[in-house]
């Protein structure tokens, strides 16, 4: 349910990698990339966010998943995989009230409407989360069909923002009301 993807801090995140992460979202498991020999890397002040920018801008528009910088050699961070393993775990098994999921996405759809389709105004009314063992979240409305991807993934991102899904993708839907 949770994969460990381990890149070589040598040679960084290559299409081979970039590959099996496809595959993991398109089955809908839990991520944590590892980076492992970081002790062969020299580094400056800021070498990790540079690593870590460089892998998320390769993984686009997915960003929100843990990365670890370990060295399996010297056992350097090895112990903190199990912590986070558990974390994205807890994340993947979240559940959340409807009323709670409504209180604070239609809000957040009331400050930035989806917009309006061939003269069609989208009212999004309520929305709820799936009883499947991924997080997805069906959202009512009027024409679900004129809704783009651009608005998924706004809402996915404002989702990220309000609840804890490090490390999971997250599945909408828009269905008709």
């Amino acid at each position: 349910d949770i994969c460990l993807l381990l890149i070589d801090a040598t040679r960084g995140i290559e299409a081979q990698d970039l590959n099996i992460i496809s595959l993991i979202l398109k089955n809908n498991k839990g991520m944590i990339i590892l980076v492992n020999k970081w002790d062969l890397i020299e580094k400056e002040n800021n070498t990790a966010l540079q690593t870590e920018k460089e892998i998320r801008s390769k993984t686009a528009p997915f960003t929100d998943y843990p990365i670890l910088f370990i060295s399996a050699t010297n056992k350097q961070r090895i112990h903190r995989i199990l912590e986070t393993v558990d974390m994205v775990n807890e994340n993947r098994n979240r559940k959340i009230l409807t009323s709670q999921l409504n209180d604070v996405l239609l809000e957040i759809v009331r400050d930035n409407p989806p917009p309006s389709a061939r003269g069609k105004f989208i009212k999004i009314k309520y929305v709820t989360q799936l009883p499947v063992y991924t997080p997805s979240f069906a959202f009512f409305c009027n024409f679900p069909e004129h809704i783009k991807e651009p608005y998924k993934r706004y809402v996915e991102n404002r989702m990220r923002e309000k609840f804890e899904f490090s490390g999971v993708p997250i599945r909408i839907f828009f269905r008709k009301k």
